[in-house]
């Protein structure tokens, strides 16, 4: 049976812009306006990508949905 992979692993295979928006919201506990400013994207793109990345983490490794 295979491992499944760790978050760590799953992050780095995300796509750069998703990976960056990902660590520095949750690692570096900066605003989504914040994000959107640094990387030039709207704020609502931001969190679009947040809730899909949690998503997708969230279904990768099995944790069960907050929602």
């Amino acid at each position: 049976m295979a491992e499944k992979p760790t978050l760590a692993q799953l992050i780095a295979a995300l796509p750069e812009e998703e990976r960056i928006i990902l660590m520095l919201y949750f690692v570096k506990n900066v605003s989504t306006a914040e994000i959107a400013a640094k990387i030039g994207v709207t704020e609502r793109s931001v969190r679009t990508v947040l809730e899909s990345g949690r998503s997708r983490l969230r279904s990768t490794l099995d944790f069960p949905s907050s929602d």
